[in-house]
């Protein structure tokens, strides 16, 4: 018996408005700043709605340029449940160019990063309670107003 192969299903889009001028830095050996998430949407084959005001996106700015997101915040479907988002991940420019361009708060192409992260889910609303026994990936890239995120379940 081997290993079976992973096989993955779209969940939803999500696009997150973040304050990127209202960061708070913190300091530190590596550099640390809070992002303020001002909402957003997502829209998938299952669930559709909107991000809550409530989150904020904790960078950690490594020395080699990568960037380790910490990221919590609030959904809200259509239907009115409420379920929890956090997840984690790396940011990476993928070329000098491409760090120049993030370092400007351009954005650029879906190649200019390398942006994944692993979100988890949490809900008590009985439509919903499937996410809590997800396993999740994104991919993202960087917009004008935060980033754009294919989110997929591992199944």
């Amino acid at each position: 018996m081997g290993i079976e192969t992973l096989a993955w299903e779209p969940l939803f889009v999500m696009r997150l408005n973040v304050a990127y001028d209202q960061a708070q830095p913190i300091g530190g050996e590596s550099r640390l700043g809070i992002f303020p998430v001002h909402g957003g949407t997502f829209e998938g084959p299952r669930l559709r709605g909107r991000v809550l005001p409530d989150g904020a996106d904790w960078v950690t700015w490594r020395g080699d340029g990568t960037m380790i997101i910490d990221v919590r915040t609030s959904l809200e479907t259509d239907d009115g449940a409420r379920i929890a988002m956090h997840y984690t991940g790396l940011t990476a420019p993928t070329s000098p160019e491409a760090a120049e361009r993030f370092k400007r708060r351009e954005p650029g192409p879906y190649e200019d990063l390398y942006l994944r992260t692993t979100p988890r889910f949490v809900t008590s609303h009985p439509d919903y309670d499937w996410m809590n026994r997800i396993i999740a990936v994104a991919n993202g890239m960087r917009t004008d107003d935060g980033p754009m995120y294919h989110v997929f379940a591992i199944r």
